[in-house]
């Protein structure tokens, strides 16, 4: 039964990663044609303004989800179906109001922001765009976590797919109708980049029909189940609201440290950039490291968000049942899946990074872009270390310990990243140095409070070394396959292709011979 339990909880946060990773997909292929049409300043533009609008997202309403489902989690293994309607009722009326006051905010005060920043005019503009997409996802965030706290991602997997596609063809069609309206405009790339944003609001929109949709199909079976309750406390809206304020705030505390990071370092970067005179085009630099850099790494580390969702509520269960084996089981097992797709990635990025940029960014700086991946590409497996470890410590009601450990790592990140942009000539690569270490301490941190309360230990050799020595393995015969590819046709996009396909057989063919020996 507990096996049954623990594979229960792998294939839902298989299913939700895969989702995750089509939809990173989708994203990553949209935003080709998008970022072609709007160029490297729209891009620029686009990735500032994207950023600020999820430091928002974060503040108002991120730690909704993870809040609604670890709390429903622990409502249904208790049989409370009461208090767990109470529970989304009440977290219902704390998303309008965080959603809306936020989006309030980034609407009227755009203007004050693009102040902040300096040669990023026109900021306003795509920011006042996103600003009720803040709302939207508030409320989605809601309905997503109350699937999620009984067990099942299929809900929250299948809403984003439709937000994303959505999202894919707005953004297009909103972006080159906008570029060739305001052509003449002095912010004609802000224009762009705004459309870009609207395909955010209407994928938001689209998603949040949906979800609305579930919820009224399922909410005749969750009321028999409350009619059914015997057992549940009698809870006041005011116990209610604290509860879920208590599990909330700390969640998005610790994210927005995480969030906060990429805006400081946008600000730091125009600012410290333009006194010194570095950068000929601050725009188009944040464009490629947006583009080359951070969507391309982005793409993994969703796996990690993915299975951290679905780890939590079940992790919550049997923490509720004092179950330390299961709790320490499912952290290991949710690791070891993680690395089995980062570590490849890393080493992937590494190795043929360059052509994959020259490939899907035509227009865009493949060398800078290359040079990006080679220094920070280990980013995606400290991400998706400190994002699991982050989601365990928060599963066991160690809800402030993530907090201060992002907070301490913020901290040096700021000050490593200002010491680099102020004292050497890095640039942009500057960023992403400290976008690569900033998880490093946040996930030694973590791993540290884990040993400290429920005992953990991390197993090295069959969570880092044997993915890492099949990925070296992997590498090598990519970058070969790719190189010999290269030489007789001369085809860019065919030389890729054949590394792709000869990158995964050469790592999953002996991850899979060292699964038969078990030493995984």
């Amino acid at each position: 039964m507990a096996e049954s339990r623990k594979n229960k909880f792998i294939i839902h946060g298989g299913i939700l990663a895969m989702a995750g990773i089509i939809v990173r997909i989708i994203g990553m292929f949209y935003r080709i044609p998008l970022m072609n049409i709007i160029g490297s300043e729209g891009n620029g533009i686009y990735s500032v303004a994207y950023n600020i609008y999820n430091i928002m997202l974060v503040l108002s309403s991120y730690g909704l989800p993870m809040a609604v489902s670890k709390l429903i989690s622990a409502k249904f293994v208790r049989k409370q179906y009461k208090n767990a309607g109470k529970i989304i009722r009440c977290s219902l009326v704390v998303s309008v109001c965080t959603g809306g006051l936020a989006a309030l905010l980034l609407f009227f005060g755009a203007n004050s922001i693009e102040k902040l920043y300096k040669g990023v005019d026109g900021l306003a503009i795509p920011l006042r765009v996103l600003a009720p997409t803040i709302f939207l996802v508030a409320v989605m965030g809601v309905l997503r976590g109350f699937f999620q706290g009984q067990g099942t991602m299929i809900p929250t997997a299948f809403s984003q797919l439709i937000e994303q596609v959505m999202n894919a063809v707005v953004s297009i069609m909103a972006g080159y109708i906008l570029m060739k309206t305001f052509a003449q405009s002095d912010n004609v790339s802000a224009y762009g980049a705004a459309g870009g944003t609207l395909g955010t609001a209407i994928g938001a929109l689209s998603g949040l029909v949906f979800m609305i949709f579930l919820y009224m199909a399922y909410k005749p079976t969750f009321v028999k189940k409350q009619k059914r309750d015997m057992v549940s406390d009698s809870l006041q809206d005011s116990q209610v609201y604290i509860v879920i304020l208590a599990t909330m705030v700390p969640i998005i505390l610790g994210q927005t440290l995480y969030q906060i990071s990429a805006v400081i370092d946008d600000a730091m970067f125009s600012n410290i950039m333009t006194k010194m005179s570095v950068s000929i085009n601050i725009k188009a630099d944040l464009g490629n490291f947006a583009s080359s850099y951070s969507l391309l790494i982005s793409i993994p580390q969703g796996i990690a968000s993915a299975m951290s969702a679905s780890m939590l509520p079940s992790v919550v269960a049997s923490y509720t049942k004092n179950n330390m084996a299961h709790v320490r089981n499912k952290i290991t097992s949710t690791i070891k899946t993680n690395m089995i797709i980062a570590i490849p990635s890393f080493v992937g990025f590494i190795v043929i990074g360059k052509p994959i940029i020259e490939l899907l960014f035509s227009g865009y700086d493949s060398t800078q872009g290359a040079m990006m991946l080679r220094i920070g590409a280990i980013a995606v497996v400290f991400y998706t270390l400190s994002t699991v470890t982050s989601s365990a410590l928060q599963a066991i009601d160690e809800m402030r310990k993530p907090v201060k450990n992002s907070l301490i790592s913020l901290v040096v990140h700021i000050i490593i990243v200002y010491l680099m942009l102020r004292w050497s000539r890095l640039g942009i690569y500057a960023l992403v140095i400290g976008n690569a270490s900033f998880p490093i301490l946040i996930f030694i941190l973590n791993l540290r409070d884990l040993k400290k309360h429920i005992d953990f230990k991390l197993e090295y050799i069959q969570t880092f070394l044997i993915p890492l020595g099949c990925a070296c393995i992997m590498g090598f015969f990519a970058w070969l396959a790719y190189t010999l590819m290269y030489m007789c046709t001369g085809a860019n996009m065919i030389s890729v292709l054949v590394a792709l396909a000869v990158a995964a057989i050469t790592y999953f063919c002996p991850l899979m011979l060292c699964k038969k020996k078990k030493w995984i």
